[in-house]
């Protein structure tokens, strides 16, 4: 077989042809070949042989991307049977065939006749036939053979992750590695140099390099500074073809930003700042701001400031706002302009997070002098005490002193000062104060027991913020209403802040005013058997005054008396008294209460005395002293009744009144019968558990409310009820009953109703029956139906049908009956 290709037709690809057909001439015989079997004519012998050379091959090639108006040459298929004569038929089986690859069915040549694309499909199988046109039989056994996809550089290489974004810390050395990018080429890597890409840098130079071959980006210069520059955008290239002329390429963007290190130390703007804080400035306040610069960011850029020295370090403190790397000046101390005008401090600002490999461009810190004016502002006057403790005397007059208090003005002026009480509670106004020397003075009479303690609070000023009103001697109201009067006035000025408060305590002292009384009521028993010197009772006693003027109390009977034959007392002298018995027994039935009057003092100065009445019980006790009765208990003894007995009666007593209860509530509740008489019918609705006697059984009920008005009986009224007036007689119904119908009937009676003063306050149900007058049916009604004599002729319910058969047979015996 001969095998011939137009994959040499390029010029460039001569040589490479060339090798390729030699490489596959050199592989031919050692392909392991299906073994092949010839047929000869009809009748011969099969002969098994070593199949024909000329009948093998691998593969042939087309050119990819074939843009020419011709199809394009792939081959020719020759079997060694073939003579020329157009007696062989080649067929062409397979991927493509038919379609893409077309075979002159003669000759045995392949055509391609559509642009193919190697990076969609590499190859193609196919199998092919040689056949005898007139005999259809296989002169070839059917040999597979692969047509391949010849490539050319039709794809420029891509980056499919860019653009790219990465970090590279500032100060680098020269040659850090950056980032790898990777190109990729859709062409084939084993052909040619069509996949082979070549990497090269067209923007970010002189600041990075890349590596031809690994796509490497290293930094290229020494000590790229990021407060210099901080973003990089490098723009890298990838060409095909070993980055040779004609090669294709493509290009990515590699933006490149300096991370920051501590390579910068802060530092000051100043190497002198000066800073005012008025004298009046709260202690723990923000009075100043200072800051140090620093060109790092993030950590880098954080620090921390100190006061070094300076004559300020103990009244002033800094510390460091987080957010914006400031240093945060408070007071810690107060300021007094008349003391000390200024300060000088010295302070530090240092980074907190260092980077040992830039120690040598440190130090990473700065010192800055900063000098504090103290201004002076005019400050309220100042108390020489934080507070006041004063006492008074209850009872003492009004107007007397209680005490001084003293302020000063702290300006250099050294203006007078005034006072007043700052009247906030009811307090306040038990009290005045001199506005020019401060002496607090009573404005009521104080008891101690009542309230023993007072506070208030005092204010001063200077005299040139308030305007005295002339103060007068009379009494408290003028002292109050000056005093009041220089408050608004502070209060209402343009600096009410200029007033200063001290909190003064008043405690009101003891006077012995108050006499001792008996701690409480007592009630004391002696027994009939007492013996004499018995001890009956402990008794103590109380005194509002404080322990200085009643602590020390004194019992005894009253001396004006004559000796008690019964009681004596004993004082036991530790504020107790003791009662005791003075002769042997004693009777209830003679004396069965005794009255002690007794002295108690106090031992204040001067003692102040009172007198009580003790109230002693005889009561009849047992052996061991056990109290068993007294005078009540005494009085039902006598009598031969005990206790149980007392309840037993009581509880009959009560039974019996249960059961007379029980018999008068069983008598009331026994009900009145509904109906009174016979005769009085008021329209009741009544429930009988008969049957009836049928329709002509009247008797059960009264039933003139339903009969014809003609046949009613006279209006009947009630018997229980005694009518005030006779109602208006009724016209007589055979006058008037035919002229009238039944709405005229039932507004009558409904009139009768509405003005019979007999009737009850309820409402009841009247009911009527009557149909009218007139009616050439006549009633209807099977009341009485039996006694009627009727004229109607029912003859003709025989002609209604046989529905109506039983009616008519029915009326039809009556008629007769009648008739009879």
């Amino acid at each position: 077989m001969k095998i011939t290709s137009t994959s040499c037709i390029c010029p460039v690809l001569v040589c490479l042809c060339f090798v390729q057909r030699c490489y596959g001439a050199a592989h031919h015989g050692s392909i392991k070949v299906t073994r092949n079997q010839t047929r000869h004519v009809e009748g011969e012998t099969e002969v098994h042989h070593r199949p024909k050379r000329g009948w093998v091959w691998n593969q042939f090639f087309v050119l990819e991307e074939h843009m020419g108006p011709d199809p394009q040459y792939v081959g020719k298929l020759h079997s060694n049977s073939d003579k020329g004569d157009g007696s062989v038929k080649y067929i062409l089986t397979g991927e493509g065939a038919g379609t893409i690859f077309i075979i002159d069915d003669t000759t045995g040549d392949i055509h391609s006749t559509k642009s193919l694309d190697r990076e969609q499909k590499t190859h193609y199988v196919l199998h092919a036939q040689a056949i005898d046109r007139r005999t259809n039989k296989p002169l070839e056994p059917e040999s597979e053979f692969i047509i391949k996809v010849q490539d050319i550089n039709d794809n420029a290489p891509k980056f499919t992750d860019g653009p790219y974004i990465v970090t590279v810390p500032e100060m680098s050395e020269m040659g850090t590695s950056v980032l790898q990018v990777t190109a990729t080429d859709a062409d084939d890597p084993t052909y040619g140099n069509s996949a082979r890409v070549v990497y090269s840098i067209l923007q970010g130079q002189p600041y990075f390099s890349v590596d031809p071959k690994t796509g490497v980006i290293r930094t290229a210069l020494h000590n790229m500074d990021r407060e210099a520059r901080e973003h990089y955008s490098v723009v890298i290239q990838a060409k095909d073809m070993a980055g040779q002329v004609g090669g294709l390429s493509g290009s990515t963007t590699v933006n490149i930003t300096l991370t920051d290190v501590n390579d910068n130390p802060p530092r000051f703007p100043q190497k002198h700042y000066q800073l005012y804080v008025p004298e009046s400035a709260q202690v723990g306040s923000a009075v100043g701001k200072i800051k140090a610069n620093d060109a790092d960011t993030g950590s880098n850029a954080d620090m921390k400031y100190t006061i070094i020295n300076g004559d300020g370090a103990g009244v002033f403190s800094i510390s460091t706002d987080k957010e914006t790397r400031e240093g945060i000046l408070s007071l810690k101390k107060p300021l007094n302009y008349e003391k000390k005008k200024s300060y000088t401090l010295n302070i530090e600002g240092a980074n907190t997070h260092l980077d040992f490999r830039f120690s040598h461009l440190g130090p990473f810190k700065d010192v800055t002098m900063l000098k504090i004016i103290v201004g002076d502002v005019d400050e309220p006057p100042l108390f020489t005490m934080p507070s006041y403790l004063m006492e008074v005397y209850e009872n003492a007059k009004i107007g007397t002193a209680v005490g001084t208090v003293t302020a000063q003005d702290p300006d250099t002026a050294n203006s007078l000062v005034r006072y007043f009480i700052d009247y906030n509670t009811e307090e306040d106004r038990y009290f005045t104060i001199d506005a020019n020397t401060g002496t607090i003075k009573t404005a009521k009479i104080f008891d101690r027991e009542e309230t023993p303690w007072y506070n208030i609070t005092v204010a001063a000023s200077e005299i040139g913020l308030c305007k005295a009103v002339p103060e007068s001697r009379n009494g408290p109201t003028t002292g109050h209403r000056t005093s009041a009067v220089c408050g608004a006035l502070i209060y209402s000025g343009d600096n009410p802040g200029l007033v200063s408060h001290v909190p003064v305590g008043i405690r009101i002292l003891d006077v012995n005013d108050n006499p001792p009384e008996l701690a409480r009521e007592y009630d004391i028993v002696v027994c009939e058997n007492a013996k004499p010197g018995q001890v009956i009772q402990t008794i103590t006693a109380t005194d509002k005054d404080n322990s200085a003027n009643g602590a020390r109390f004194h019992f005894s009977l009253d001396e004006g008396l004559s000796l008690n034959p019964n009681f004596t007392l004993r004082d036991n002298e530790d504020n107790t008294a003791s009662i005791l018995t003075r002769r042997r027994r004693y009777s209830r039935t003679t004396q069965d209460i005794y009255y002690l009057p007794i002295l108690i003092s106090d031992g204040g100065v001067p003692p102040l005395s009172s007198s009580s009445t003790l109230t002693v019980r005889v009561c009849a006790c047992e052996r061991d002293g056990r109290v068993r009765t007294c005078h009540a208990e005494a009085f039902l003894s006598s009598a031969g009744l005990s206790t149980g007995a007392l309840i037993a009666i009581l509880l009959c007593v009560v039974i019996l009144l249960a059961i007379v209860v029980l018999f008068i509530t069983l008598r009331r509740s026994k009900k009145e019968p509904l109906i009174i008489s016979e005769e009085d019918v008021r329209e009741n609705v009544v429930t009988y558990d008969d049957e009836g006697g049928g329709e002509e059984d009247t008797e059960a009920f009264d039933i003139t409310a339903l009969r014809n008005p003609s046949a009613a009986e006279e209006l009947k009224y009630r018997r229980d009820v005694r009518p005030e007036v006779k109602p208006a007689p009724r016209p007589h119904p055979s006058s008037s009953l035919d002229s009238i119908n039944v709405q005229e009937f039932i507004k009558q009676r409904l009139a009768e109703a509405d003005l019979d003063p007999s009737v009850p306050p309820y409402d009841s149900l009247q009911t009527y029956a009557y149909e009218g007058h007139r009616s050439e049916a006549g009633s209807i009604s099977s009341l009485d139906s039996v006694t009627t004599q009727s004229d109607q002729d029912y003859n003709y319910l025989g002609d209604w049908g046989p529905e109506f058969k039983k009616l008519a047979e029915l009326y039809g015996e009556i008629e007769s009956e009648r008739t009879t």
